[in-house]
């Protein structure tokens, strides 16, 4: 009985130590990055972008992960298409010179089984700075429907948005933002 419980033991620790990476595919219909912004203190302004592709790379076991994120900053809504229109232009997300915005990491931060931060490059308007989103939110299980292996989570970051070279409008508009993702992703 004592070289059974051993040989289980070996077997699930081996299977441990050699678990891979395993590789998630950003679901877009389930993944949405939203910014928050002040406007001249007397509202929150929100958008979100509609367009979202990447990928997620996890090993639970080792507890390190990757991810390669590419937001299309043409797909921003806001709920105003004025406003759309004027975000989109030179003076926020200059979308016809800068079509997208990508987050890249190779430094997910784990707490126990939680992961609870991941750290990386935001690169927005050609301008790359480091970015912490702080993860609130995180889960991995097999999806109900399709049985496939699926994480997500929720996660947010402030940044200042003169710091990417956006710029118009500071003070009025707040150059403070405060970023939101929230991600589905599938093997």
């Amino acid at each position: 009985m004592h070289q059974f419980i051993r040989s289980a033991l070996f077997v699930s620790l081996a299977a441990t130590a050699f678990a891979a990476p395993e590789v998630y595919t950003i679901d877009p219909s389930h993944t949405l990055p939203t910014f928050e912004v002040k406007h001249l203190g007397y509202s929150t302004q929100r958008g979100s972008f509609d367009k979202t592709s990447g990928s997620i790379t996890l090993d639970l076991a080792a507890k390190k992960g990757s991810t390669e994120i590419t937001i299309d900053t043409s797909s921003l809504r806001s709920g105003w298409e004025k406003r759309d229109a004027h975000l989109k232009g030179e003076d926020f997300f200059n979308t016809a010179k800068f079509p997208t915005m990508t987050f890249k990491s190779n430094d997910f931060k784990f707490a126990g089984d939680q992961l609870v931060s991941v750290v990386g490059q935001l690169t927005l308007l050609g301008v790359s700075k480091p970015v912490t989103l702080k993860v609130t939110d995180f889960k991995c299980s097999p999806h109900p429907m399709s049985k496939k292996p699926t994480c997500g989570a929720d996660a947010i970051a402030t940044i200042k948005r003169s710091e990417f070279g956006m710029s118009a409008y500071v003070p009025a508009v707040s150059d403070e933002v405060t970023l939101r993702i929230q991600v589905e992703a599938s093997q």
